[in-house]
């Protein structure tokens, strides 16, 4: 007789709670555990105002002490990069630390630019200020909650991906991009954080189209645009940028036409290609603006989906009903501080 397979219990709180207690047998406190949780999961890096805050403290000798521990002990190290005790940011990198939370090879262990460690410190607070989510952080949290939750309503291969290396050597990469999600399991409400880092909405196009497949299955969902304040200006970009790639379905005949020119743009790339002839001259000027760049790279990496899906109501429908939303946050804190570089929002 063959048995069912054992029923998969797993549920981020009860993850975060086996979680919590690793850490805390460290010899941190619930309070701290719970922090540096927060800190493993969406960012490993952060600054004493996001202690002080998460715990209800003011600077003083509690979050001294705290830090005094991470740094002593090696979990951590301080990056100084403003004026003492003002622009200094923790990264936590000890690797038992993160091995007993079950990311033992997380990127954000690694050490990495000062601008990426800021991106992250914002990150961290979009987090902690919404308390009224569970934030997913990993991507196998990511994709265990999600299948959890639809079940099969999603194939694998259609949830957020990149694809990287050629041929055999091919590996996936699933939910890439290293942003928070958040979910309420009794609302069936998600919400999509991205941090806007450039004036161009490209990368932010490739975002929305890698997560259209998912957007499509969800009942309600929030993408949630976080501005900081030298990037306000790029609210109105981003939004046009959303209301193309999710709110303006492509009419059948352009979907037609765009199944002929984008693997002929494809043939034209590759080595020794016979050049390209006047229909498609005159057809690819027509078609080379943002949207349709976006989605020729995103369909490279998905012909399957990417233009059956762009031409698809779904989403705009979700839209129109207030299922879906688009939500531009401007980030009221200042990030300068933490770096002397002038271009670092």
């Amino acid at each position: 007789m063959t048995l069912p397979p054992e029923p998969d219990r797993w549920t981020i709180d009860l993850a975060n709670a086996q979680r919590m207690e690793a850490i805390a047998a460290f010899g941190f406190s619930e309070r701290q555990a719970r922090f540096l949780l927060n800190v493993l999961l969406h960012s490993g890096v952060f600054v004493e105002r996001q202690y002080c805050s998460f715990a209800g403290i003011v600077h003083g000798q509690k979050s001294t002490d705290f830090l005094k521990t991470l740094v002593e002990r090696r979990f951590a190290t301080p990056i100084s990069t403003g004026k003492l005790h003002r622009g200094r940011m923790f990264h936590v990198h000890y690797k038992p630390l993160w091995a007993a939370i079950g990311e033992p090879d997380n990127r954000f262990r690694k050490p990495t630019a000062q601008g990426r460690m800021i991106e992250r410190v914002m990150l961290l607070d979009a987090v902690l200020d919404d308390r009224e989510f569970t934030w997913l952080g990993p991507s196998m949290d990511k994709r265990r909650h999600f299948i959890r939750h639809l079940g099969d309503r999603l194939e694998l291969r259609d949830y957020p991906h990149l694809l990287f290396g050629d041929g055999p050597e091919k590996t996936v990469r699933y939910f890439p991009d290293k942003l928070p999600i958040g979910m309420q399991p009794h609302a069936d409400t998600h919400v999509f954080v991205y941090l806007v880092t450039r004036p161009s909405p490209m990368d932010f196009r490739l975002f929305l189209l890698r997560h259209v497949p998912l957007l499509r299955v969800l009942f309600r969902w929030t993408v949630r645009l976080l501005f900081p304040r030298k990037l306000v200006k790029a609210r109105l970009a981003y939004l046009h940028a959303a209301r193309e790639q999710l709110a303006t379905p492509l009419h059948p005949s352009v979907v037609e036409t765009l199944e002929w020119l984008f693997p002929e743009r494809k043939r034209l790339a590759e080595p020794g290609a016979a050049p390209a002839d006047a229909r498609y001259l005159d057809v690819s000027s027509a078609y080379h603006t943002p949207r349709f760049r976006a989605l020729y790279r995103q369909w490279l990496d998905d012909p399957r989906n990417t233009l059956w899906m762009a031409g698809s109501p779904i989403v705009a429908d979700a839209i129109d009903r207030d299922n879906g939303r688009v939500e531009c946050v401007e980030l009221s804190r200042q990030y300068l501080h933490l770096s002397p570089l002038v271009d670092v929002a």
